[in-house]
């Protein structure tokens, strides 16, 4: 079997991105005082919450809507474009999240927002987002510097749970983040780099090595599956794909039958303790039904009692899946040189 001792990650993972991922723990328990700090007043938004962001930024609130469930009272939508969702109201929060302070897309949301007179909170470690904000006199929940952004998970999703809370969207779950980041802990050290060889995380990586993963999520999994195939793009450097049960039991799962004659797929379903009885169900026969086209497949659940430390539970197995994939291709998991390559020939116009 492969290397995946911590000596072998650190010659490959150069950044050390390896130590941000087991200290999950730490972010979520930081990040409510950071959130705190900023000096957020209550504010009402009967016209709901919008996450103005993309990539890793983008996610906490795809994440965090995950963690409210039907507990979320108002909508709360996504803005991963150059503008806002076309319910957005001026009664609406807009979350401008974006880790370096400079993406774009979130510079033109926040410019939208204003111009809707909604209100508008600032999630960022500086960059042209932090300084209009402060002209502006909005509220800017700072971030630490120092890792990568798909790094600060953690960060944006509490920052979008406790945002969803002081606009009214949704309760407040500090508890429930607490026993999150307890067991975050504890499957950190059973699934890290000092774990047994034979802990989930490294068999789920040498499982889906050399093959294209295909991440199929069902209700609180959903947003976990993308989370699951965006990690494994920038970190192991190879093609993912992700969809939602029971849809693609209504299209990609006919296109499994050519899946052999074009190359090596597997496919992983994340399940959920709290899913619908057929949509479990819909898993385990999916799972059979293309068996013979996959090189693998699995089924890993969610582990813990809460919403919140369910959906940990998985981000955290996802982010270790693909930094192990990472090491096993020999590829330093931090650099994203296309990305790099792409907003330069973008910003020459």
């Amino acid at each position: 079997m492969s290397d995946l001792s911590r000596a072998r990650i650190e010659e490959i993972d150069l950044e050390r991105q390896i130590d941000d991922i087991v200290t999950m723990t730490d972010h979520l328990q930081d990040a409510i005082w950071r959130v705190e700090s900023a000096g957020v007043e209550p504010q009402d938004a009967p016209g709901g919450l919008v996450v103005a962001g993309m990539g890793g930024s983008a996610i906490g609130g795809a994440l965090a809507q995950a963690a409210l469930g039907d507990r979320a009272s108002r909508p709360i939508g996504a803005a991963r474009s150059y503008g806002l969702p076309s319910w957005a109201t001026p009664d609406t929060t807009v979350l401008c999240s974006s880790y370096s302070g400079n993406t774009e897309e979130t510079l033109a949301g926040y410019e939208a927002a204003g111009h809707l007179g909604a209100r508008r909170i600032v999630c960022t470690t500086g960059g042209k987002l932090a300084e209009a904000a402060r002209q502006d006199a909005v509220p800017v929940i700072p971030l630490p510097a120092a890792l990568q952004p798909r790094a600060a998970v953690a960060y944006m999703t509490v920052a979008a749970l406790e945002v969803a809370a002081l606009c009214g969207v949704g309760e407040r779950l500090h508890t429930e983040i607490d026993v999150a980041a307890e067991r975050v802990k504890q499957l950190a050290a059973e699934w890290g780099p000092e774990g047994p060889d034979g802990g989930l995380a490294r068999e789920l990586a040498h499982g889906l090595h050399r093959t294209v993963p295909v991440i199929a999520g069902a209700g609180l999994t959903i947003p976990i599956a993308y989370r699951w195939k965006t990690q494994i793009n920038e970190n192991a450097k190879v093609p993912a794909f992700a969809h939602e049960l029971p849809e693609l039991d209504h299209n990609e799962i006919v296109g499994w039958s050519g899946a052999s004659d074009l190359g090596r797929f597997s496919a992983i379903f994340l399940d959920d303790s709290d899913l619908h009885p057929r949509e479990k169900q819909r898993i385990e026969l999916t799972r059979g039904l293309i068996a013979s086209e996959a090189t693998a497949t699995f089924r890993v659940e969610s582990i813990g009692q809460t919403r919140t430390e369910r959906v940990f539970s998985l981000v955290l197995l996802g982010d270790l899946v693909s930094l192990y994939l990472a090491v096993l291709r020999g590829v330093d998991p931090s650099p994203v040189e296309i990305i790099e390559r792409l907003k330069g020939e973008l910003s020459r116009g």
